[in-house]
């Protein structure tokens, strides 16, 4: 084992230190959401494929981005977390060039999970480089600040990304990656060059990583291509299913004999992680979901602008960061079960109330849901974080923190993809049943057609043309109340995870804390809580 020591950076050295270290984690982070704003645009310029085949490059980056977690402890082990980052950040640059070059999806893809793959080796990384800078008297300053520099990308990469793509074009939020990208590599190493670090010599799971690959990229093929290519009806998508199904209990019989497994599934036995866990998969899976579906519909279903559309998500950002400081207090204070039943309600409230607004033109109607929104995301990750870790301490916390971050991440890949599925399946349903309302086909009494008709020719409508404004006015109606459905569905699910979080043991308030458990834990929680 090869121990070299170094002093900590001091002066404007830690200063610059810090700055862009939260840089180059929000370039990763900003990335993650601000390309949901992109989507159309993306579809649009890659051959005029669907919107639903942009989607790909967002799930399948989130796939990578996630599979990197469990590399990025290896690598910092072997070859130091510095060194790691620097390497990352270039790759990111090269990745990000690459995107901003493709004309067609196949090219775009490949380049896409490159990138995720090189920002999610950032992710668990730049944490602990930041950490190491800082004298124990002021760590938990410094997991604040990372807290915040988590939590802002999330509620403002929607806007800039929309502002982006109708400014600009699509294409420059990769071509702005770049010189960021390099800065950030290029200024960490001039910084810290020569800095050694404790050599590890954990072995690496490659097995069980390789198991854990294919089980999330075959599922996420499935679910990704199983609207566009009629599921099992296709071929490949029916050996993505046996691949699946095969790989998946093979991982599990591998992990529960690995010394040092890629995903440590023994974690699960604890009450308190499976349940918190469980509500941040679902709870993020379907939050995921839910807002990458909302944005791209109001820009494909509504004629939104991607500005317009991505400013649909900006109130959130008032209450999110202040709450999610005032949370990490209250859980010292409160049992996280009662923080996060109450939380999972407050979001079951808001998906409700969202669900049912019916009106095109309600953009200014949906502040209100929306600054709430920013409430619950604020308070989301905290407790439930408390909730999932309690019981666990040291290297089993942080590992567990790593992990949950993992599948979280994983899933919020899988809700994108099921709750497009979702609308796509209740569309064609509203579809029916509103025409169905027409000709006085289910009311002999209420003509329907007839009225409406009468209103389009009095409003200089030819009488050709009646039928398919007719048909364009069912179909943009019928996706309305599709996307209402998915709101209404996530409500009562995040009920039920309401309910769920009582099942696990009470996590009573810490008296007198010491210094470093409480850093372990809030480190831990810094780590899950990276959306």
């Amino acid at each position: 084992m090869a121990i070299i020591f170094a002093e900590k950076l001091y002066g404007w050295r830690f200063w610059l230190f810090n700055l862009v270290l939260a840089l180059g984690h929000m370039l990763v982070l900003f990335n993650a959401g601000s390309y949901i704003a992109l989507m159309p645009h993306v579809a649009g310029d890659m051959g005029g494929v669907k919107p639903s085949f942009g989607t790909w490059a967002q799930t399948d980056f989130m796939i990578a981005l996630a599979l990197a977690f469990p590399l990025s402890r290896w690598l910092s082990g072997k070859y130091g977390a510095y060194r790691v980052w620097v390497a990352a950040f270039i790759a990111y640059a090269f990745a990000s060039y690459l995107c901003a070059l493709s004309e067609t999806l196949w090219l775009f893809l490949p380049a896409r999970i490159l990138l995720g793959f090189a920002g999610g080796v950032t992710l668990p990384i730049g944490q602990s480089l930041l950490l190491k800078e800082y004298p124990d008297h002021l760590k938990l300053l410094g997991l604040g600040v990372w807290g915040l520099v988590t939590m802002m990308p999330f509620t403002v990469s929607f806007s800039i990304g929309g502002a982006i793509a109708d400014e600009l074009g699509w294409r420059y939020l990769f071509y702005l990656n770049i010189p960021i990208a390099i800065s950030v590599a290029v200024i960490t190493g001039s910084l810290l060059v020569g800095r050694g670090f404790e050599r590890s010599y954990i072995g690496f799971d490659a097995i069980g990583f390789v198991l854990l690959a294919i089980v999330l990229g075959s599922i996420q093929t499935l679910l990704n291509q199983g609207n566009d290519f009629d599921w099992l009806d296709s071929p490949f998508l029916g050996w993505m299913t046996v691949l699946a199904l095969i790989a998946l209990p093979c991982f599990i019989i591998w992990e529960l004999g690995e010394r040092h497994p890629a995903l440590d599934i023994r974690l699960f036995m604890h009450r308190n992680f499976a349940i918190g866990t469980t509500c941040l998969v679902v709870g993020f899976l379907l939050l995921q979901g839910i807002l990458s579906l909302f944005i791209v519909q109001l820009q494909v279903l509504l004629g939104y602008s991607s500005f317009l559309a991505s400013m649909v998500f900006l109130p959130m950002i008032i209450l999110a960061v202040p709450v999610t400081i005032a949370m990490h207090g209250l859980t010292i204070a409160l049992d996280a079960r009662l923080l996060s039943c109450i939380n999972l309600f407050g979001f079951a409230g808001v998906w409700y109330w969202i669900g049912w607004f019916d009106d095109p033109g309600s953009f200014d109607q949906i502040f209100w849901p929306m600054l709430m929104l920013g409430f619950f995301l604020g308070s989301f990750f905290v407790p439930l974080t408390r909730l999932a870790l309690h019981g666990l301490s040291g290297q089993q916390e942080l590992r567990a923190a790593e992990e949950a971050g993992m599948l979280r991440i994983a899933a919020g890949a899988f809700g994108i993809t099921l709750q497009g599925v979702l609308m796509f399946r209740r569309t064609p349903f509203h579809q029916l049943h509103l025409a169905d309302n027409f000709g006085g086909r289910r009311f002999a009494s209420l003509d329907l057609l007839q009225e409406f008709s009468t209103r389009l020719n009095t409003s200089g409508f030819p009488s050709e043309a009646i039928s398919n404004k007719l048909g364009l006015v069912i179909k943009q109606q019928a996706g309305i109340l599709a996307l209402s459905d998915t709101f209404l569905l996530t409500a009562y699910i995040f009920v039920g995870l309401a309910g769920l979080v009582w099942f696990a043991h009470p996590t009573y308030p810490y008296l007198h804390p010491k210094m470093r458990a409480e850093i372990t834990d809030l480190r831990a929680e810094e780590i899950m809580e990276e959306p």
